[in-house]
């Protein structure tokens, strides 16, 4: 495998991995295109898209402390 593939595999895995952790897994894969479609409009450093990476970093923080959050789930519901 080249490193280019094993970077962008690496990539897909981490993107994956945010799913599962924000309890969408099962989300339908539509919808899950549609909030992230919208979330690429949030203007970075607009008020909004300070407000929803604080709600990623704590959910981070969340997950890193105790393993799986349920605040991570509250938080995208």
């Amino acid at each position: 495998m080249t490193a280019d593939r094993k970077r962008d595999a690496r990539e897909k895995f981490l993107l994956g991995g945010i799913v599962v952790r924000a309890g969408l897994s099962k989300a339908d894969r539509a919808f899950l295109l549609g909030g992230l479609l919208e979330l690429a409009r949030v203007a970075p450093g607009s008020s909004e898209h300070r407000r929803l990476r604080d709600i990623g970093e704590e959910a981070f923080k969340a997950a890193a402390l105790d393993g799986p959050s349920t605040r991570m789930t509250q938080a995208a519901e």
